[in-house]
């Protein structure tokens, strides 16, 4: 086993650093949405009208399938919800 330390769980599992931000995005998004739709207290069916997708579709955010998820479709579902998306780059530590 390796003593190896990683700044996140994405970092530790996905095989490039690309793909270790493009997950860190996707997480940030989907848990972002997840806590709005609580916070609203919208219902799925609620939530899909306002997003403009599917139920099922609402569903799978909520169970964090992150894989059925881009980038793109989290950003337009966040802007539909009225949610303001900031973006911090940086240089690496």
């Amino acid at each position: 086993m390796s003593d190896q330390k990683y700044a996140s769980v994405w970092d530790a599992i996905e095989a490039t650093p690309e793909e270790s931000e493009n997950m860190k995005l996707r997480s940030g998004l989907m848990m972002a949405l997840k806590a709005h739709l609580v916070r609203a207290d919208l219902s799925q069916s609620e939530a899909a009208k306002l997003f403009g997708v599917t139920q099922p579709r609402v569903s799978d955010l909520m169970r964090g399938k992150i894989n059925l998820f881009g980038l793109d479709a989290l950003v337009n579902m966040a802007a539909a919800a009225g949610l303001h998306i900031e973006l911090r780059v940086s240089d690496p530590v």
